[in-house]
This record gives structure tokens, sequence and C-alpha cells, in this order.
């Protein structure tokens, strides 16, 4: 066997431990799931009314706010994972698991590979729950096919690359209280970008940084991918799925006439043809 079959056969044993982890503490997995239902609900219900009316994006109102912000709260949500990711890391430096492994003949690649893909499909997991209670509340994507699969790409290597970061800090941090502190910065991105309003509302200098740090084009693109911009009563006839109107016609042997507009006359319903002619 191959030095790169090796490496992959102990990095699904890794994987393994990671998921055996995730099943027996379910507990980080609903944390991914409750923070940003609870940020998702506050926003929409307590602040939506007010700051859906401001974003000049059909009626406004809390409906249109939901449609708004339930992309930048995805976003948000693998924010928070990758915390959690940092912490398992540094957990597994400072309790000395780490240091077992490198004297047992496995690939030392296969550790972290492990934390990684257990991480993603955790995160991906608790990204499912809350877009279901972003549905629930009013969200309502109209993506076609191929925007769901480009979205759910673009999502997966966020997730995936935010992952390998808070690896990344978790195995430079002394202990876990560190590592706990160093993903802070992530969290805060999408308030400081176009997660929750537009940037166009913001200072000078918070908009100069809002337009130029990463969290906004990844919103903006799942945004885009998953959501038609403008009103709801305004979208192309290809997307609402209406059926054309058809004018009614009433056959009368081999032909047929249109029924004569009828109007309102005093308390009486009369035919524009029967209305008498003359001066009103």
């Amino acid at each position: 066997m191959s030095t790169q079959s090796y490496a992959m056969k102990d990095s699904a044993t890794m994987l393994r431990r990671n998921l055996l982890h995730m099943v027996r503490y379910p507990t980080v997995t609903l944390l991914v799931i409750a923070i940003p239902v609870i940020i998702l609900l506050l926003f929409v219900y307590a602040f939506g009314g007010t700051l859906g009316a401001g974003l000049g994006v059909g009626s406004g109102g809390r409906g249109a706010y939901v449609d708004y912000v339930a992309p930048g709260i995805i976003l948000l949500a693998v924010a928070g994972a990758a915390q959690g990711t940092a912490i398992s890391v540094a957990m597994d430096m400072s309790e000395g698991i780490i240091a077992r492994f490198r004297t047992m003949g496995i690939s030392r690649a296969s550790v972290l590979t492990g934390h990684v893909l257990g991480s993603t499909i955790q995160t991906m997991l608790g990204l499912a729950g809350v877009f279901g209670v972003s549905v629930a509340i009013g969200f309502r994507p109209d993506a076609v096919p191929v925007e769901w699969i480009a979205a759910f790409g673009v999502l997966a290597m966020i997730t995936l690359a935010l992952t390998w970061l808070s690896v990344a800090l978790g195995l430079v941090s002394k202990n876990v209280e560190v590592a706990s502190n160093l993903p802070m910065p992530l969290l805060l991105l999408p308030f400081l970008g176009s997660g929750f309003v537009p940037i166009d509302s913001m200072p000078a200098g918070v908009r100069w940084f809002a337009e130029y740090q990463p969290f906004t084009p990844f919103i903006e693109t799942m945004r885009g991918l998953l959501l038609w911009h403008g009103d709801r009563q305004q979208r192309p006839p290809d997307r609402r799925l209406v059926r054309p109107h058809r004018a009614h016609r009433i056959p009368l042997g081999d032909e047929a006439v249109q029924p004569r507009p009828l109007a309102v006359i005093g308390s009486r319903l009369v035919r524009l043809s029967d209305r008498p002619k003359g001066p009103p």
C-alpha cells in the first residue's frame, strides 16, 4: 500500500473519531444552530419592521428584511462554527492526544484532516437547521436549480476555508481560553459588512472597511444566487410561473364575439353600448 493510501486511511479514521465526538456531544451542533437563530429572530422581529422599511426594495417591512438578512445569518453561523473548531483543536493539543498521535505510525496530516472534515460536516448540518428556521419565518429564496448548486458549492468552500483557518488558530493557541478568543473577529465581520444593513447607509470610514472585508463579497454572492433583487410583485414572468391570461370568448356558431364591457350607472349595471348618446 502506498503512502498516499495510508494517509487517506488514517484520515478516514480521524474523521470517524471526530464524528463520534459530534454524536456524543451534540451540544456543539446545537450551539451552531441556536446562536444564529436567536440573532435572526431578534433582528427580524425586533428591528425588522424599521430596518426593512429603509431597504428601498419592494414594499419593505419585515418580509423584505428577512430576505435581506438571512444570507448574512447563514455566513454568521459558519463563522461561529469556526470558534468551536479552534477550541476542539486546542483541547487536543493541551490534553496531550496530539503528542501521543505523533509517537504512532500514522500520517501527521490525518489528524488535522479529520478535524477539518468533521467540523465541515458538523457546520453544514447546523446550516441546514438555520436555513430551515429562516424559511419558517418567511425567507423565500427563488433560485433556479443551477443557482442552488452554485450556492451550495460556494457555501461549502467558504466553510472549508474558515475551518482550516480555525484549525491553524487552534494550533497556535497556548490554551483553550486563547483559542476561544482568537476567532472572535470572524464573528464581528458580518456585522461590519452588508449582512444586516446596506453598506451605503454606513459612515465613510466604516463603509470603506465594509466594502473590502472578505465577508461582504461572501454575503453578496449568496444573496445574488438565492434571491431576486426587486419587488416580489415585479419579478419576471419566467420566475413567477404565472399562466398568461386568456381573453374570454363566447362561441356563437362559426364565429366568436367578445362580451361587451359593462359600466355602473346609478344602481344599474348596463352595457356601455346601451348607454344613451348625447351630452352628459
